[in-house]
């Protein structure tokens, strides 16, 4: 049997279920889902971050849409021709990724933004399987260190052969190549610990081996 890339109506992490119900109470209107990978069936380029941010994803149901993370990448997927327009507003605003798809470690809203060691382990069923199915001599980029790890162990390596740092590259089971980058959080960007000109420097670097 294949493993399952994605449960539209997971709830086996009873903390983040039990959150989705109560953001859903306060929120009616947002999605307050797992939230599905956005972008091309067989990408070159696999985006993968945290997870849904609350008044983001979360709320839009499409990856980093509607927060302040969004903006800075998909206003430089744009530039390095990964998307068809700069911004992402909504799930009917008609943007499109080209060879690229986005995706999350953790496919539900955590509290405060920190997903729990075992609800990390519980989804990354679900990256594995993404990963089994992304095209050879593909590209992943990590968001943050906590991307970065599930990507290492969805692919079934050790942690200790692939460290996390910013611009890191790592060479992945068939051919494929991760990337780490910082993560684009409001806080990271504010506090410059990441600037947009390294956040380019990662995309030119994925454009550039994809080429």
């Amino acid at each position: 049997m294949r493993p399952v890339s994605f449960d539209p109506d997971c709830r086996r992490c009873v903390r983040l279920a039990g959150f989705l119900d109560q953001v859903k109470g306060d929120f009616p209107n947002y999605f307050c889902k797992p939230v599905p990978a956005f972008g091309s069936a067989a990408p070159g380029l696999l985006v993968v971050g945290l997870a849904p941010g609350m008044h983001g994803a979360n709320a839009t149901g499409r990856p980093f849409t509607g927060d302040h993370a969004g903006i800075l990448l998909y206003e430089t997927l744009y530039r390095y021709g990964f998307a068809s327009a700069p911004q992402s507003r909504s799930v009917d605003d008609g943007l499109q990724l080209i060879d690229c798809r986005i995706t999350n470690a953790v496919k539900c809203l955590p509290p405060q933004n920190k997903p729990l060691g075992a609800e990390i382990n519980a989804c990354r069923e679900f990256l594995a399987a993404e990963l089994a199915a992304f095209r050879d001599g593909g590209v992943v980029v990590a968001l943050g260190s906590v991307a970065h790890k599930s990507v290492v162990a969805g692919f079934g390596l050790t942690q200790k052969s692939c460290g996390f740092a910013h611009a890191a590259e790592h060479a992945m089971p068939r051919g494929i190549t991760l990337i780490d980058s910082y993560h684009c959080s409001r806080y990271n960007t504010q506090t410059r610990r990441l600037t947009g000109e390294m956040f380019k420097q990662v995309f030119a670097r994925a454009r550039a081996l994809l080429a």
